[in-house]
């Protein structure tokens, strides 16, 4: 399976707490609901779309006791992406999850890295992070990651859990899509590339790289 990263940003790079004032309020984040504001039809194809490519779900603990409640509840057959996140398998990276409720979810208890590296040899679609904060920036820096798929808002918070660190290493990426919704958001995928520097000079009185 391919390994796709799926995440809400706001321009100055945050992904905590897009859906409701009082989605992720850890670490004293008073700004949630920022994407709210910005959602629109356009936003929504997108996000649906992601969905009609997946295999199977693999989430952090916090993103996971954050969807349950909702998504489990929403039980309209016509809500793609309801049926996805209900009806998918789902994988949860958590040492302390002992019992999951929601149905046809698989808690991984081991070293992270090395179950999501062997969930990836197995054959099908994808295998789709959606925010998962934390686990994202691990399977970043393991390189695992196939492809990122990203929704800039117009709109910056100041503070909160950032999917780039400063820590993060370095790493260039190949545009395989994009898109802006009427509403200004920016769509982009990207596929990791290898990181490249350079730098500009005056040859002959001409600018060259």
């Amino acid at each position: 399976m391919r390994l796709t990263v799926h995440t809400f940003l706001t321009l100055d790079g945050v992904m905590q707490g897009p859906g409701a004032t009082d989605e992720d309020t850890s670490g004293g984040f008073e700004r949630g609901g920022w994407l709210v504001p910005h959602a629109d039809q356009d936003f929504g194809e997108i996000v649906t779309s992601w969905f009609t490519k997946a295999e199977a779900i693999l989430l952090g603990r916090t993103t996971y006791d954050l969807m349950f409640p909702y998504w489990s509840a929403v039980t309209d057959p016509d809500n793609s992406i309801a049926t996805g996140l209900n009806e998918l398998a789902k994988y949860v990276v958590s040492h302390t999850l002992t019992d999951p409720q929601w149905k046809h979810t698989t808690v991984l208890d081991g070293d992270p890295v090395q179950q999501v590296r062997e969930l990836k040899q197995r054959p099908g679609g994808e295998l789709q992070v959606h925010g998962s904060c934390g686990l994202a920036r691990t399977l970043h820096a393991a390189g695992l990651v196939d492809e990122y798929r990203l929704l800039v808002f117009p709109v910056t918070v100041g503070t909160g859990k950032r999917l780039f660190t400063e820590d993060a290493p370095a790493s260039g990426f190949t545009l395989v899509d994009s898109r802006v919704t009427g509403a200004g958001v920016t769509y982009s995928a990207l596929s990791p590339a290898e990181f490249s520097r350079g730098s500009f000079a005056v040859v002959e009185g001409k600018e060259a790289t």
